[in-house]
Parts: structure tokens; sequence; C-alpha cells
């Protein structure tokens, strides 16, 4: 279905008057906008202006190139989207990407959220455009670990006066690309969950530290939770939750089976569950073992009826959905107490974002 190419009322069925390129025209759009297609999805408008340029998505399709309106600056994409979609993009243009100058909506200075008109609303996240500064917790410390390696910045926020620790898994992008700081003040101060104190824990090889090994969970334990403490920061370990996404869901998990007295909370997001060590030396890492690793240790039956783990997993990850699936049900059967949503997302923390703050409301009961 296509809308405006060789039309004379240009986007006007997508609400956007005057002439395509002109001031006027410029000084009113408002992009991405969605409308009903015949199929029952919606057919999204992007624009860009001045230059060749392709919409890139975040794991949802391949890029789709930009065609210029007439002789104008203008230049289009009218995208099929399924319903219910959450998804970030940039502007490719040449090699720079860029977030979109039309959508108040970003993640970071170089990316834009798009959400279609029947996906639900994320509460407490605010509209954040791509030249905001977002707030950092004014609590950090550096940590060089002995067992992890290296030298990271770690930040902590108290909410609500502080209370059990929340550990961001990936926090550089709960910091720096989505303001998860202001989304859990909301929270709180909502009344949809207790004082919280988050820590921000940053990733320096996402796949060796997320694999199924204990080097991070000894490192949390035995290094990282005591820096915490030591910051003067209200901090109730003994109520930890672990927030991760993809391998950072993965690695969390693997620290609920393998290290049950630090780990006994657990918020889940599309977690890597087709994870096993020869993997990703696969043609198709997803086209393993259903599982991996983490449900080839729950069939063993571990005794985790003191585990409460949210699992949240994109409508639109079809190749996920298995993995996570069986995940789910092995983790229900072995006794834990188990809640399982699903994002109207991809593998994408525009999605992740909502189910991050009500799942880990949920995981502290």
């Amino acid at each position: 279905m296509r809308l405006a190419a060789d039309e004379d009322h240009a986007f006007a069925a997508f609400g956007l008057a005057g002439e395509p390129g002109g001031d006027e025209f410029w000084a009113a759009a408002r992009t991405p906008v969605s409308v009903r297609a015949d199929d029952g999805g919606w057919l999204t408008l992007f624009l860009w202006r001045g230059s060749p340029a392709s919409v890139v998505f975040e794991s949802w399709s391949a890029p789709v190139p930009l065609r210029r309106w007439r002789e104008s600056d203008c230049w289009y994409a009218e995208v099929p989207m399924p319903a219910r979609l959450r998804v970030t993009y940039q502007l490719l243009v040449g090699e720079d990407s860029y977030a979109d100058p039309l959508n108040p909506v970003g993640a970071g200075g170089d990316r834009s959220l798009a959400a279609t008109p029947d996906c639900p609303p994320q509460p407490h996240w605010p509209a954040v455009g791509p030249d905001a500064v977002l707030p950092l917790p004014r609590t950090r410390f550096r940590w060089s670990g002995e067992r992890l390696g290296g030298r990271r910045t770690v930040r902590v926020h108290p909410v609500g006066g502080g209370g059990p620790v929340v550990l961001l898994l990936d926090g550089d992008d709960w910091l720096y690309l989505h303001p998860a700081t202001d989304a859990f003040d909301s929270a709180v101060a909502a009344g949809g969950m207790p004082p919280v104190t988050l820590v921000f824990l940053p990733a320096k090889d996402r796949e060796a530290e997320f694999a199924c090994r204990p080097d991070l969970w000894e490192a949390v334990r035995d290094e990282l939770l005591p820096l915490v403490a030591e910051t003067g920061v209200p901090a109730d370990t003994d109520r930890l939750v672990v927030a991760g996404q993809s391998l950072g869901g993965l690695s969390a998990m693997y620290a609920a089976l393998e290290f049950p007295d630090l780990v006994s909370r657990v918020a889940c997001q599309s977690g890597s569950f087709w994870w096993t060590p020869e993997a990703m030396t696969l043609a198709d890492p997803l086209g393993g073992r259903l599982g991996g690793t983490v449900a080839e240790r729950l069939r063993k039956r571990p005794d985790l009826s003191g585990l409460r783990c949210a699992f949240d997993v994109g409508e639109h990850e079809t190749a996920m959905l298995p993995h996570c699936e069986l995940t789910e049900t092995l983790a229900e059967e072995a006794g834990a107490t188990v809640r399982v949503s699903r994002s109207p997302s991809g593998h994408d923390r525009a999605g992740w974002r909502h189910a991050l703050v009500r799942d880990v409301a949920w995981a502290l009961g």
C-alpha cells in the first residue's frame, strides 16, 4: 500500500498539508506518522530533509531507503509496520547516523523511537529529545575488579530515599539512552513500587561477562556490593533484584540458578536462552539446542521455590520466542514464582524499558 508517490495531495493522508519542501511544510512536519493499512497493520511515514538517507531499524527490519519527493529537499519512506510495534531507529546519511529531527522522542543523541498507534503507553518514561542531557546519579565510584579486570564507573541512585538494590546490567544504556532514573523516580512517587536503590553496572565485554560462568557473580557478591555499601547510600542487598536484557537476561537467570543466596529476584527481558558455549560458532546462533545451557540446567529440576522471576520478550522476536517459552515453563516447573508477558517490540530497549520498571516492581512483591 503506497499513499504519497505520484499523488497530487502529497502527504495529506498522513495529516501533513502543504507542498513538501516548503518552509510551511517543514515547520509543521512531525514524524513518524502512521495510518491504517489494508492488512490491519500500519503504513508509517518517515521524512528527512536535504539529502539521500535510509531508515535503519533496531532488530526489526532491513534498512529502508528514502525516496525523493519530486525535485524538493524532501526525502520520504512509507514503511509497512505490523500491529503493535515500538521500535528504535536511526536515519543513516552516508556513514553517519542521526536521530530524527522531526521526532521529539529520542534515545540518546543519535536514536529515535517510533510506535504504532495501537501500542500501549509507557508510563513513567519521559519523552526525551536527541539534544537532551540525561540526569546522572551524583553517587559514583570506580570499580577495579580483580576477577573481571579493568576499571569501570558504577553509579548509584537512591529512589524515594533508597531501599532494595536493583542491579541494572548494561547500566550505561539505562543512563545515556533511556532515563531510568526519571522512570523509577516517577514509579516510586506514584506508589507503583517501594523505594529502591539503582546500581548501574556497565559492561566491558558483554559476551564474556554475561556468558554462563561464575566470574561476574562472584565479583558482584565479593567486590561490587561491598563497594555499594561503602557509598553511604541506603541499600538493602538482602532483597537484590537483578534486571537484564538479552545476554544480560541470560546472565541474570544463570545467577539465580547458580547463586541463589545472592539472586532470588529477577526481571528478565528477551533473555538469550539460545546461548550455549558453542552457539556463537554456528551460522545461526539461535538455531541450536532449544533453551540452550539454562534449559539444560533447569531440566535437572533445581529447587527454585525461593525465586521470583519476571520474563518478558518481544512479540516480534519470532526466533527468540521458542527459547524463552521453554525457559519460562521449566522455571515454573522447578518451583519459581513466574510472571510472563510479551511486549509490542522486537529485540529492542524501546520495548524493554516498560517491562523493566513494571517487572522490578513485581519482583519486589
